[in-house]
């Protein structure tokens, strides 16, 4: 296998495992995302600015007002496209990333590891 194909494949699984685990979301995966994911992948769109994109919008789901009504869960990738182009556009700071990592971890431990934070 040529190594391009063996960073696709660790690309999309990685990011796939973050989605799995990640809170408010129904952890299933569908072929829409996994082409989504090579869609991204051919873009040559970060691994960093995918899985910002997820840790920003599970975030700002799970740390809305507490009044506000329930909302459904995450049933697809695609809810994070206009995240994706939001932090194209301008790169979120990293201590804001850091925050949202820590506050995040601190709820749901599993969906945030130290070895999430880069591709080997």
């Amino acid at each position: 296998m040529t190594t391009s194909v063996l960073g696709r494949r660790l690309y999309v699984q990685r990011i796939l495992d973050l989605y799995r685990r990640a809170p408010g979301t129904s952890g299933q995966v569908r072929r829409c995302d996994r082409r989504l994911l090579n869609e991204l992948y051919d873009r040559q769109v970060p691994f960093e600015i995918v899985r910002a994109a997820l840790i920003l919008a599970v975030a700002r789901r799970t740390f809305r007002s507490t009044s506000a009504p329930p909302l459904p869960p995450i049933a697809t990738l695609h809810y994070l496209r206009p995240v994706i182009e939001e932090l194209l556009a301008r790169p979120p700071e990293p201590d804001y990333l850091d925050y949202l990592f820590a506050k995040l971890a601190a709820i749901a431990p599993g969906f945030v590891t130290p070895t999430d934070h880069q591709l080997p």
